[in-house]
């Protein structure tokens, strides 16, 4: 079976917590409110890493900026605490919403790139296949890590020693990761 992260129905067959967030994303439409903009579920849920506190991170791509505040604000503004900013990330806009689905925060986050070329989405497929190399142990330290109040990129950082900034250092894996069979996996389909 093939995972493609760029469809979420890999979540229906997924451990609990996914099932979950599949049926809420689904429940209140929040792929195809953001379809428009190339929506892709990133984080630690979909490579099944999260912890209790783990929140919903979906990316986006935005062509004009003004009308995804509009699409955000018109569609998910009345969502509990419901929140919008914008700001730079490594030279880059970004507008960001915060708000709750039930009992989870979701973080919707758009740029002018790509979102298969975002940071998130790159992060997230690099650290799926350094999972799979490395086996279930390595998962573990991952998930204990997290608990004790590591971001997702600092823990692999501790257990990979990627020195001070984990966030480009483990694009060094990208390469390695294109290069091979597993990457299409996850790559885009023509």
């Amino acid at each position: 079976m093939q995972l493609h992260f760029l469809d979420i129905s890999y979540l229906k067959t997924g451990n609990e917590k996914q099932k979950q967030v599949f049926q809420l994303l689904n429940h209140y439409k929040v792929m195809e409110i953001l379809k428009a903009f190339s929506p892709i579920l990133v984080g630690t849920i979909p490579i099944g890493i999260d912890i209790a506190s783990s929140d919903l991170d979906i990316i986006c791509c935005w062509d004009d900026k003004a009308n995804f505040i509009h699409i955000l604000t018109q569609k998910l503004g009345n969502q509990t605490g419901f929140k919008l900013y914008e700001t730079i990330i490594r030279g880059h806009q970004a507008v960001v919403a915060q708000f709750d689905l039930e009992e989870f925060p979701v973080e919707i986050f758009g740029q002018n790139i790509p979102t298969t070329q975002q940071m998130g989405y790159r992060h997230m497929c690099i650290e799926h296949y350094l999972l799979c190399q490395k086996g279930e142990k390595f998962r573990q330290q991952i998930i204990d890590l997290k608990q004790q109040g590591y971001k997702t990129e600092p823990a692999f950082g501790v257990l990979l020693d990627l020195g001070d900034d984990p966030y480009q250092a483990l694009l060094q894996y990208e390469k390695e990761f294109l290069n091979n069979d597993f990457y299409n996996l996850f790559s885009p389909k023509n």
